[in-house]
């Protein structure tokens, strides 16, 4: 090419999505194949929200309200904020990339865990900042060595909790010490795409007592918890001046009208969201279990997948359950050479799932 791309565009490595069921289908001839790659809500979404996406299919021909107010309103009481503290995504992914267009002027550091979800360091590299990676602290998030590579050019800190992709939580007390020394002037983004599968009260919730601290920008999604990862519709509570900024750039219908409505039908539907966390719990107890007869170490988890050490190489492994229907994920590429990341599925997937690695594994 006679062109030339900036640095810091070119040094990006893509993101690599979990292989879709279709094409595991497609390439190996098999049907009715089980995904439990991607962390997602194994049960579909709520019966509500297809009532309310069929009723405003014909308002398609329409562009969609610049700022969900219904949504907003709804999520507002919900989490008991303002609805000028609420700013929507194309998932928690736009917010993501908004907070570093904002806030990062190039050469700005992002510190953030390694590994982590690639999205912090692709959204701070097109923003021409730099992603400073802290390797973890054996599993958990590494929040003292984050600390400790903070300067005056730190500007935003991502931390994720529950962690993805091995399922650990910041503590209350863990938080509040490290929320203590970052300087005054950094944005501590808490992405809590995982935060309703917790069942340790234990856990530093952002939302407990939203808006506390104006340097915290919590990001939740709907694609998880309230299976509406097709949707593509996230949101971020934050103090109202940095949601004003956010809102200053973001495109001015990021999120579809289906989302939107998407979005008010499954928050209100409280009752699938609580069916789905237990589908969700039994089946994390379940594989849990299984794992640990097959002689295998899963660890301890607070998120609705776990992190397995299948003793072998994980990628191989992974490529010989596609022949069995099962899409797993290999965590080679973070850098658990021997780790697998199982999403809880339904009983019957989990079964599969199970029988898939006995068979491979004898």
């Amino acid at each position: 090419m006679l062109f030339k791309i900036s640095e810091s565009i070119a040094s990006i490595k893509p993101y690599e999505a979990g292989k879709p069921l279709k094409a595991l289908e497609r390439e190996f001839n098999i049907q009715s194949a089980v995904k439990l790659a991607s962390n997602e809500n194994p049960l579909g979404f709520s019966p509500q929200v297809t009532d309310a996406v069929m009723k405003n299919l014909h308002h398609m021909n329409r562009y969609p309200e610049p700022v969900a107010h219904d949504l907003c309103q709804n999520l507002a009481q919900y989490h008991k904020a303002g609805p000028d503290n609420i700013v929507l995504g194309n998932g928690s992914d736009d917010l993501i990339a908004l907070l570093a267009h904002a806030f990062l002027n190039p050469g700005d550091h992002a510190v953030m865990p390694l590994p982590s979800f690639l999205m912090y360091e692709i959204s701070v590299k097109t923003a021409k900042g730099v992603p400073v990676m802290v390797p973890l602290s054996g599993f958990d998030t590494p929040l003292s060595g984050m600390l400790e590579t903070m300067s005056s050019r730190t500007k935003l800190v991502f931390v994720t909790n529950p962690f993805n992709p091995t399922g650990t939580i910041i503590t209350k007390d863990a938080f509040a010490a490290f929320a203590d020394q970052v300087p005054p002037d950094v944005l501590i983004v808490v992405d809590e795409a995982y935060m309703e599968f917790v069942r340790d009260p234990a856990v530093y919730n952002s939302l407990d007592t939203p808006l506390t601290d104006p340097r915290i920008v919590t990001l939740r999604t709907f694609s998880k918890a309230y299976g509406l990862a097709g949707f593509r519709i996230g949101y971020g509570i934050m103090d109202k001046k940095v949601a004003q900024i956010l809102n200053r750039i973001r495109q001015p219908f990021n999120v579809n009208g289906l989302a939107q409505v998407a979005g008010e039908a499954a928050l209100a539907d409280q009752d699938f969201l609580r069916k789905s966390i237990d589908t969700v719990h039994q089946g994390i107890d379940f594989l849990t279990r299984e794992l640990s007869l097959l002689g295998l170490d899963p660890l301890p988890t607070q998120a609705n997948f776990l992190m397995v050490d299948v003793k072998t190489d994980a990628t191989k492994l992974f490529t010989r359950l596609l022949h069995h229907g099962v899409i797993v994920r290999s965590m080679k590429s973070y850098g658990f050479d021997t780790f697998l990341r199982i999403n809880a599925g339904t009983f019957q997937e989990n079964q599969a799932c199970i029988a898939a690695l006995k068979a491979e594994l004898s």
